[in-house]
């Protein structure tokens, strides 16, 4: 058996391995880059496999840095089975063409901006149209369900804990008369995520293939994160301001609709009662059109739900539904919501803030020093919502620079993923332990930490791959190949050209900016002879560049 490692690879999205096992060719996961612009671009990138070759897939669970090149692979001819839970194949009917249709959108923009330079128009990654045609591919599976691919290759699907449907893969291979087992984890649960069950411990495995997104961190237990959710909310309320919460649209919306309705039955504290009735007296917006659909999936599939929950469920109680929570639906009933005069609590996607409605929440709360801004789930580097929590004063939303006033807080807690004393948990649970361990889907330096967490605490030889890597799964772990890549130093060089369009695009906004208030006089004249200055100064910088 053999592994490429085709994403994840030291970084957190684009999950994507292929498998040569038994004379068979599959992928686990075929995932998008999502984040950084520069990453991002690399979803139009050649597989670096051929895909006629591709016998069938296994797809973990429904995210997009997991599901969402499917239908690029499905546009360049793959045309056999994707194997998924029947939860995940609900989600990508309405994940994959909202992909798609942002994919649409994207490249509108760009393209409006390559007509005005004489470029010619670039197609969409994909299509929601042809996301939709991708989804007849799909073969949903049970849960325990043992499934045989054929007489050499079994999988079975195991409750993962991470979001509706995600699983851990177990793999069995018969191959020149030895057997060998292979797990992949996909993305594993946090331990106390509301609404889901606990991830699935294995009992064996030859080799584990294991996400290491929080592989550095340790989350706060679940009666903390309530509270403090609650103080942040009650707070912010009782100065009249809004909440908005970046939030995924499957997912963490649906756990904090859920954190909301049962927040109300935690305390007999007076205290606490009202702060609750605070919360419980303005409205609750959820403003996605993807996390409405995907909360009738959950709806749906509430047999997935932990036992507590079904139990809540059996006395009439739905747990995604109490008073003064609202769906808007429409791009007017959003534009709505920042034209009342009210406070409100707003759960908008997307949550790294890349794109979507959210963008528009906080253009007109991030000015305000009376509103919070949320964040409730992991902000990839580089994205807007990774700068907010990191603490940047200004930032740029639609072209127009915005201060940020606004009270930034975020709840690590609500994360879907595992922290490192969880990942360690699910290393530890193995009866019949792993020979080797491969960490991906993780910064290197979560990586790196975890690595070393296992080493000391057992005997498991841990691997960090490098991106295009392939291992030989033998009794002596060795890299037989390494995909040559022209691309190796392009993330870099695109971020070069990134850096100098957007310091074109700044001056020139700048430059319209400075005018208005030079023109106008409304700047001071010892304003005016400072930014003089600073212009001096970034002048000398461009030359000593130019020089250099």
């Amino acid at each position: 058996m053999k592994i490429t490692f085709l994403g994840a690879a030291k970084t957190v999205t684009g999950s994507n391995f292929l498998v040569e096992a038994a004379g068979k060719k599959f992928l686990v996961d075929c995932g998008m880059y999502q984040g950084k612009a520069t990453e991002e671009k690399e979803n139009e990138d050649p597989f670096l496999f051929e895909v006629s070759s591709i016998d069938f897939m296994l797809l973990t669970h429904a995210h997009i840095d997991h599901s969402g090149r499917i239908p690029k692979l499905y546009n360049e001819g793959y045309k056999n089975p994707i194997y998924a839970t029947k939860a995940t194949c609900d989600l990508c009917t309405i994940m994959l063409p909202d992909s798609g249709h942002i994919q649409e959108m994207e490249i509108e923009w760009r393209n409006k901006k390559r007509k005005r330079e004489g470029k010619k128009e670039l197609p969409p990654l994909y299509t929601a149209e042809q996301a939709t045609k991708s989804l007849e591919l799909f073969r949903g599976v049970k849960y325990d369900e043992i499934i045989e691919i054929d007489e050499n290759i079994k999988v079975r699907f195991n409750d993962a804990g991470h979001m509706l449907g995600s699983s851990i893969i177990e793999i069995w291979v018969t191959e020149n008369g030895k057997n060998q087992k292979a797990v992949f984890t996909g993305d594993l649960g946090n331990n106390d995520i509301p609404l889901l069950a606990s991830p699935t411990m294995i009992e064996s495995a030859d080799y584990l293939v294991m996400e290491s997104t929080y592989g550095s961190r340790l989350h706060m237990r679940n009666d903390d994160k309530a509270e403090m959710f609650l103080n942040i909310v009650a707070e912010t309320l009782d100065k009249g301001g809004t909440v908005v919460i970046p939030s995924f649209a499957v997912g963490r919306t649906q756990e904090i609709v859920y954190e909301l309705n049962k927040l109300k039955e935690n305390t007999d504290d007076e205290e606490f009662i009202k702060k609750y009735k605070t919360l419980m007296s303005v409205p609750v917006f959820v403003d996605s059109p993807l996390a409405i659909s995907a909360t009738e999936i959950f709806r749906e599939n509430m047999d997935l739900f932990d036992d507590d929950v079904k139990e809540e469920m059996e006395k009439g109680d739905n747990p995604l539904e109490f008073l003064g929570l609202q769906f808007t639906k429409t791009a007017d009933e959003s534009k709505a919501l920042n034209e009342m005069n009210k406070s409100s609590i707003i759960i908008s996607a997307s949550g790294m803030c890349e794109v979507g409605r959210i963008k528009h929440h906080l253009k007109h709360n991030l000015w305000n020093p009376n509103s919070t801004i949320l964040f409730v789930g992991y902000q990839a580097p580089g994205t807007l919502g990774s700068k907010l929590v990191n603490g940047e004063k200004k930032v740029k939303i639609f072209g127009e620079e915005i201060s940020v006033n606004a009270r930034i807080e975020y709840i690590e807690g609500y994360s879907g993923h595992a922290d490192q004393e969880w990942l360690l948990n699910f290393v530890y649970s193995f009866i019949k332990k792993p020979k080797h361990i491969f960490l991906v889907h993780g910064e290197e330096e979560a990586q790196e930490v975890l690595k070393e967490k296992i080493l000391s605490t057992t005997d498991i030889p841990v691997t960090i791959p490098d991106f295009g890597e392939t291992y030989e799964l033998s009794d002596e772990i060795k890299v037989t190949n390494q995909v040559e890549l022209t691309t190796r130093y392009k993330p870099l060089r695109l971020e070069v050209l990134e850096r100098m369009q957007k310091l074109k695009d700044e001056v020139k906004d700048m430059t319209e900016i400075i005018k208005e208030e030079i023109i106008e006089e409304k700047a001071k004249d010892a304003e005016v002879a400072s930014i003089n200055e600073k212009i001096k100064e970034l002048e000398a910088q461009i030359v000593r560049i130019l020089e250099g």
